[in-house]
């Protein structure tokens, strides 16, 4: 069993900016990657941005390029969403992902989820 707690979410003014964190816990053998989603009034999940524990590469979607930089501390098991010049339309619920390897042998993964964090940004 993976936990994922978030916390940083609020209300903010168009151009300010946020700081989401995700940290997991739990039956955590290894850490594959993290990220965060997020999910508008009758929209889809879409991704944010992820952070590939072997690469330490990262991914964001074109929307927030430039604006949102995703890190990750390993020893907390923690990752965080820095999120800069922030519009309305980035207004929505923003989730924690994490896909956890809980076994080696037999190797098993949990594709785990947070609960969400709410951010609107409006004057």
């Amino acid at each position: 069993q993976v936990q994922l707690v978030e916390s940083g979410g609020g209300l903010v003014q168009p151009g300010g900016s946020l700081r989401l964190s995700c940290t997991a816990s739990g039956s955590i053998f290894s850490i594959n990657a993290m990220g965060w989603y997020r999910q508008a009034p009758r929209q889809e999940r879409e991704l944010v941005a992820t952070f590939m524990s072997s690469t330490s590469s990262t991914n964001y979607a074109d929307s927030v390029k430039g604006r949102f930089t995703i890190s990750r501390d390993n020893a907390k098991n923690t990752v965080y969403l820095q999120m800069n010049s922030l519009k309305p339309e980035d207004t929505a619920v923003y989730y924690c992902n994490a896909l956890v390897v809980v076994s080696r042998t037999p190797y098993r993964i949990s594709n785990s989820w947070g609960q969400g964090t709410q951010v609107t940004v409006s004057s």
